[in-house]
């Protein structure tokens, strides 16, 4: 199970997407976002080397409040092959230099991310150590997912991140999680996390659709 550390980063990580998040497609703000923490939670990785966060980041700085969906993934070192998909660097209070990725476009977050669809893997607390969250539902009605493994093109547009699995099966990671289920969808990833106000929400993170 993946230790959470009670420590220091520089830069913060809502620091780091305050710049990140309005060069992406799906950015519905005005160019400066005033973001916090709203919720989200963890996968492990099998090796322990990286660790993979599904953060959901309230933005409040439009007429309306805004949640995103930002997965992430914290490595050492820098992922060969992967500069496009740097949000930037920290320094761990515990474990030193971080370089931190958007997930999507790491093969370790989408291996995780697939076992938790089929309910090999289970979803973890966002900010405590070996604790399960039991507010991420999910579900797969398709065959066994084949590896997103090598290099995978992942597409960006305002409606979020979307790549194409090797057997066909087009996985989706809605950047602004969905009231519902959209039709035609063969599985579904669902979290839970804070509005502004208070109230505690929840949404569609990610679909899987068989075409």
């Amino acid at each position: 199970m993946a230790i959470i550390h009670n420590t220091t980063l520089k830069p913060t990580k809502l620091e780091l997407l305050t710049t990140w998040l309005p060069t992406r497609p799906w950015y519905v703000g005005t160019g400066a976002p005033e973001l916090a923490k709203a919720g989200g939670f963890r996968l492990d990785d099998p090796a322990g080397e990286v660790g993979i966060e599904f953060m959901v980041a309230g933005d409040t700085s439009g007429p309306e409040p805004v949640a995103y969906l930002v997965p992430l993934t914290y490595r050492a070192a820098p992922l060969p092959g992967a500069d496009h998909a740097l949000v930037g660097t920290m320094e761990h209070g515990v474990l030193g230099p971080r370089w931190a990725y958007d997930g999507v476009h790491d093969p370790v977050l989408r291996a995780e991310l697939l076992a938790l669809f089929e309910g090999r893997v289970q979803a973890q607390a966002q900010s405590l150590s070996d604790t399960p969250d039991d507010e991420v539902t999910h579900s797969w009605t398709g065959p066994a997912l084949p590896a997103a493994e090598g290099p995978v093109e992942v597409t960006e547009d305002q409606d979020g991140s979307g790549l194409r699995l090797p057997d066909g099966t087009a996985l989706r990671l809605h950047r602004i999680p969905l009231p519902t289920v959209p039709e035609g969808a063969s599985g579904h990833l669902s979290g839970a996390w804070d509005a502004p106000d208070g109230t505690r929400t929840r949404g569609v993170f990610a679909t899987l659709r068989t075409l």
